[in-house]
């Protein structure tokens, strides 16, 4: 991968360009996980041996989705050309597999808003082509089935919707064994496209305030924003080092 599409951050490689040359970025890959950089997200993975592996592989591809990511890299003074949210990357996916025909499966969130997710996406994406989904609510040990079905129906893309650590870890712990090209854990974007959660309004997304916006929407992920100032802490005691 070219060195000149990434800056680092504590040791994450962090894709530095535009949404649209992202696109072209994971046709170069055999196989990718696409990660949503966050505070929450990395900070996991620095503590989690097996996530923290496979986040610095070749495999993985870290989006700067997230103003602690951005704050970061301003920071380290090798700011990212700009934001690119999971769920826009997620949407020019999907386009890319309306046009090309390319599978897609959906695992992850409620079977409610699962269901609504889909009957939206089979709106917005006449030609999509759905080759399976399943709610998040699965043995993580055993998911027999769900592989199974996934072997069977070989989409070119894997969303899963179940929140961080748990998607991230479903991805790593299952797409070597998978015929599936793209992996991406996508949170609550089944929610969001479903129509049962609502995205910030669009000038608090482009100040980069759609965190205060969903907080105040749910007052109990307030308890995760603590992984940002210890994330940003962690950013500006390494380069104090250096």
């Amino acid at each position: 991968m070219g060195s000149n599409d990434f800056i680092n951050i504590l040791g994450y490689k962090i894709y530095k360009k535009t949404l649209k040359e992202c696109m072209e970025k994971i046709k170069t890959f055999e196989k990718v996980h696409i990660i949503s950089g966050n505070p929450e997200v990395l900070y996991t993975g620095l503590h989690n041996k097996v996530l923290l592996e496979n986040f610095k592989s070749d495999k993985a591809l870290i989006i700067p989705d997230g103003v602690g990511i951005q704050i970061s890299a301003k920071i380290l003074k090798t700011p990212v050309e700009e934001k690119i949210a999971g769920i826009e990357l997620m949407r020019e996916i999907l386009i890319d597999c309306e046009n090309t025909g390319k599978g897609i499966y959906l695992l992850g969130s409620s079977e409610e808003n699962l269901n609504a997710c889909i009957v939206n996406l089979v709106r917005d994406y006449q030609k999509l082509n759905i080759v399976g989904y399943k709610n998040g609510f699965f043995d993580m040990e055993n998911p027999k089935e769900i592989l199974e079905e996934i072997t069977m129906k070989k989409p070119y893309v894997v969303f899963v919707a179940m929140g961080c650590p748990r998607q991230e870890n479903f991805i790593v712990k299952y797409m070597d064994i998978l015929p599936t090209k793209v992996f991406m854990g996508v949170g609550g974007s089944f929610d969001v496209i479903g129509e049962k959660v609502s995205r910030a309004p669009k000038w608090m997304i482009n100040i980069g305030m759609e965190w205060f916006y969903r907080v105040a929407k749910e007052p109990w992920r307030i308890k995760r924003l603590g992984s940002i100032p210890r994330f940003l802490y962690l950013v500006i005691s390494k380069k104090r080092v250096k």
